[in-house]
């Protein structure tokens, strides 16, 4: 990817999380780069193929979670790289201020998306079942070797889990911080997994 390229799509996500899809004019986008309308046109045939590259860059390590990768050894084990891979995801994502609003926008984002492509919304549901099947496989697993016992269910231990980590992000975006989600989650599902220790 060239660097002009690059730069439309870094200046672009930025306006994005100031304002929103609809707000954020093609004109605005290219005089803020500095380049010109053609220079734009050589990397983009539209502001909706721009949005939809940057959506689908944005939100890659979102829906592509690597659970394969997280240990597999305990439940504790396996939702301590989660929480991890998770925070680190979020520190690559934040950067740089983007302050309260962005912090809204950046969900405002998601509905844009959503609206505007409905494959997007698609990717979101395969992404939320591998998660489903991802928690409900090491909660099985933990389940098997006398790691945890609960009258619940797997899907509905898994869905504690996931559940708790949307909350607790939606959280923390309404007082307009994420530099504590990692924290509350480690502290609501560590008193979680005491509940279910065998």
């Amino acid at each position: 990817m060239s660097n002009s390229r690059e730069h439309i799509l870094n200046v672009a996500f930025h306006l994005f999380l100031q304002k929103s899809f609809k707000e954020v004019t093609l004109r605005e986008i290219v005089e803020k780069t500095g380049m010109s309308k053609g220079a734009f046109y050589h990397y983009f045939t539209s502001k909706e193929q721009l949005f939809l590259e940057l959506v689908n860059d944005v939100f890659a390590s979102v829906l592509d979670i690597p659970y394969d990768s997280f240990s597999k050894d305990s439940l504790y084990n396996f939702y301590i790289d989660y929480i991890s891979y998770y925070t680190e995801n979020l520190k690559r994502q934040n950067n740089e201020e983007v302050g309260r609003m962005a912090n809204f926008n950046y969900i405002s984002l998601i509905f844009d998306a959503i609206k505007l492509f409905p494959d997007f919304q698609e990717k979101l549901l395969e992404s939320k079942q591998v998660q489903l099947d991802a928690w409900k496989e090491i909660i099985h697993a933990a389940r098997s070797r006398g790691e945890i016992e609960s009258s619940m269910s797997d899907e509905q231990i898994a869905n504690m889990f996931i559940n708790s980590s949307g909350g607790i992000e939606m959280n923390n975006i309404f007082k307009g911080s994420s530099e504590d989600i990692g924290i509350s989650l480690v502290n609501l599902w560590d008193s979680f997994y005491k509940q279910l220790k065998a």
